[in-house]
């Protein structure tokens, strides 16, 4: 029966896909203002950090307790968040998406060799439907193989990469709080970008040039970041990895519908068929998983 220890975890994790489904829309509108992907995604990051302020007494007094755990978090996390903005931005979204979404495969390595989580067949059964959904809404055959074809899609790749080990890593540090990890997400999501930024040039410009409806764009999205990773963070830790990153798939739904609404893009047969299947996924894992502990 469902109860508020896992209804809470599950609503934090589908709020994460949510928000990242419709992401895509306002970083999009910031670049065709002429603030470029990096910058976007560097200020943004830190107006999270400046939004969750308050945490920091916490994480400072479990500074002593980081170690590597917390390092590989903020590396991992960091690449997920800045490469899937820059892939989105630069690529075929629904193409990159796709590649992205292979998370599930690295998420049954990572939290086999991390965690020693196994899926049964019934897990099996429910990561399978769920690929097959992306695959229907997403795979184009006269592309080839969903393989990277472009420096997009391999920035997408590496970032579901990420995005699955930021996941296990944030399941394996349970001795971390949320409010730690969520801040190390922040933390690593700016820190990456920076280099990219500099890289770029010309960042005094940029940021001159923000306009005020930018900046308040900018701090919304932060906000909404700062919520969104907060929640997500809660729900990954109470979570089993594979349970976690199978509702993250609810996220190509809500990519394929706002892109639909929002850019004109057109919605068929297959994109209904394929969402169909991932919600069936992600209604079916919340019956058949049973949420392991770590001892």
């Amino acid at each position: 029966m469902p109860t508020k220890q896992n209804v809470m975890p599950v609503a934090g994790v589908l709020s994460g896909a949510l928000v990242w489904g419709l992401i895509w829309y306002p970083y999009r509108i910031l670049q065709e203002a002429g603030m470029s992907g990096a910058m976007a995604t560097c200020i943004t990051y830190l107006l999270a950090m400046l939004c969750g302020a308050f945490m920091l007494p916490r994480i400072w007094r479990e500074r002593s307790t980081f170690g590597w755990w917390a390092l590989l978090l903020v590396l991992s996390a960091g690449w997920a968040n800045f490469g899937y903005v820059l892939g989105m931005l630069h690529g075929e979204v629904m193409r990159v998406l796709l590649l992205f979404y292979l998370a599930p495969v690295w998420t049954i390595l990572f939290s086999f060799w991390m965690l020693g989580e196994r899926l049964d067949r019934y897990g099996y059964l429910i990561l399978g439907l769920s690929l097959c959904g992306a695959m229907v809404m997403l795979w184009k055959p006269e592309l080839g193989l969903p393989l990277p074809q472009n420096l997009s899609e391999w920035l997408g790749l590496s970032a579901g990469m990420g995005f699955a080990l930021s996941n296990v890593t944030s399941r394996r540090a349970a001795h971390l709080s949320v409010e730690t990890k969520s801040f190390s997400l922040w933390l690593g999501t700016a820190v990456l970008a920076l280099p990219f930024l500099l890289w770029q040039g010309e960042v005094t410009v940029q940021l001159v040039s923000i306009s005020w409806h930018s900046w308040l764009l900018l701090a919304v999205m932060g906000l909404v970041l700062c919520a969104t990773s907060f929640a997500v963070q809660y729900g990954v830790t109470h979570l089993t990895a594979n349970r976690a990153v199978v509702l993250f798939l609810f996220e190509l739904v809500v990519a394929s519908l706002s892109s639909y609404f929002l850019a004109n893009e057109a919605l068929g047969l297959r994109d209904g068929l394929g969402a169909a299947l991932i919600v069936s996924a992600s209604l079916l894992s919340g019956k058949l998983y049973s949420d392991k502990s770590l001892g």
